[in-house]
């Protein structure tokens, strides 16, 4: 008789497997998340599979035609999707409470049930009637969006297999309940099969199917990372809830590039596309001040202008702040620790804010060189010159290090009025009218012509 299998144990946080209960999980160290699963029933011993049928192989050089893509009317989301919304296709949207994930979503559901595309829009956390009074607010009552409130996994997927939709919304995959796993909604084993289901709906019938996905305290998608995996798409919906803009960024995709931002802003109408999101993070710059500097930067395809602030003040603690908004704190301390055994400034005895305006994101390294312009310039107390960009990756020696698409960088300055871009001498080599690039070789140097200056 075969060996019934162990139990086994799942963390709620990573997905990683154990084979019995600890407190702490030993793949990502959270605390009291592992579950217990039921085992799989095993097998008699020694069988083993059945013949199956012979695959269709094809070599590289073969010639398909892409997938046909559907477009949603809304420049910035297909921008993000990589052109538009691909039939068969699963897409994973995760973003913090209240950002605005169901408000997009009934957005885009609408654009394309207008387009032609069948769209069904499930909610296991709203009821119908909150969904269409949101609908109404945002002037979609007219769409032809079907809607329907439920959490029963085996009803939903009889339900779409027989409406045959192309665009199916699940809000959120956190609430989904299978009755064939025994487990409560929110799970391990439920988020999982129940993605999987989902999945596999969507390749099975040509429909595109998105997953809405809770966050952590993290900031990361809730439940397995596995989920991820199954999924073409993972979008992750950004911003601060002070600020009205919001970011649609994609970290995976399959149809498109990766890294991919759309610029939103929040209005009492709904999320607005915004065309030229360089434009509109520094429209409220004032005149120059002190530790003011603007970022030539990347976000996917997108060259992106966008203000880095800093605030330099005595410390009256043993432990000064180190308090960063928007960027890597990690790398803040790196720039800090190059500035003072290769240039011997210190920012020993003093707090150090640094903050990326708009509530925009950057995990760019050609960030540095802009924030330690804007640290110079808020511990010397003078402003920068208004008409200058800065971009470039600083190394631990204190060189300037070159960085991709810089003609894309400068073409973005020139559009908006800068005249002068400060960059590693990789940068003399792009000629764009009306830019002056001024390069340095290293830190050191232009911390000497920053003290010149002022």
């Amino acid at each position: 008789m075969a060996k019934a299998s162990s139990p086994s144990f799942t963390c709620s946080a990573c997905g990683a497997a154990h084979s019995k209960w600890q407190g702490r999980c030993d793949a990502c160290g959270a605390w009291n998340t592992l579950i217990e699963e039921a085992p799989l029933s095993a097998g008699p011993a020694g069988r083993t599979l059945g013949r199956g049928r012979a695959l269709g192989l094809s070599d590289l050089a073969s010639d398909e035609a892409p997938p046909p893509r559907v477009s949603s009317g809304l420049a910035e989301l297909d921008r993000v999707l990589g052109g538009g919304l691909v039939e068969s296709s699963a897409i994973l949207v995760g973003g913090d409470p209240g950002i605005g994930k169901s408000t997009i979503l009934l957005q885009a559901a609408a654009r394309f049930a207008r387009a032609g595309l069948k769209a069904i829009y499930v909610s296991g956390e709203e009821a119908t009637g909150q969904i269409r009074l949101r609908a109404r607010r945002l002037g979609l009552a007219d769409a032809p969006v079907r809607l329907a409130a439920e959490t029963n996994l085996r009803d939903i997927l009889s339900t779409l297999d027989a409406e045959r939709p192309g665009l199916v919304i699940i809000d959120s995959i956190q609430t989904m309940w299978a009755d064939n796993v025994e487990s409560a909604p929110g799970s391990v084993s439920q988020v999982r099969a129940s993605a999987h289901e989902l999945v596999s709906f969507a390749k099975r019938r040509g429909a595109a199917v998105i997953l809405v996905g809770h966050v952590t305290k993290d900031g990361q998608i809730a439940g397995p990372r596995v989920v991820e995996h199954m999924v073409d798409t993972v979008l992750y919906f950004e911003g601060e809830r002070g600020h009205q803009f919001r970011i649609l960024r994609s970290v995976k995709n399959r149809f498109g590039p990766a890294d991919e931002i759309g610029v939103f802003e929040m209005t009492g109408a709904g999320l607005m596309e915004v065309a030229n999101p360089s434009a509109l993070f520094l429209s409220e710059r004032d005149a120059p001040a002190p530790g003011s500097a603007v970022f030539a930067g990347i976000e996917g395809t997108r060259p992106l202008l966008v203000e880095i602030q800093a605030l330099v003040a005595s410390s009256p603690l043993a432990t000064p702040r180190r308090t960063v908004v928007g960027w890597d704190s990690g790398r803040l301390a790196m720039i800090m620790a190059v500035l003072e055994a290769r240039c011997g400034i210190s920012f020993s005895g003093s707090d150090v804010y640094l903050n990326i305006a708009g509530g925009l994101r950057i995990s760019e390294p050609a960030a540095d060189l802009a924030v330690a312009a804007a640290l110079l310039s808020a511990r010397g107390g003078t402003a920068l010159p208004a008409d200058t960009v800065f971009f470039g990756e600083i190394s631990l020696s204190g060189a300037l290090r070159p960085v991709s698409q810089v003609e894309n960088r400068l073409k973005e300055a020139q559009k908006l009025g800068f005249s002068n871009a400060v960059a590693p001498p990789q940068a003399k080599t792009v000629s764009i009218e009306g830019i002056d690039v001024r390069s340095f070789r290293d830190l050191g140097a232009l911390v000497e012509n920053m003290l010149k200056a002022g």
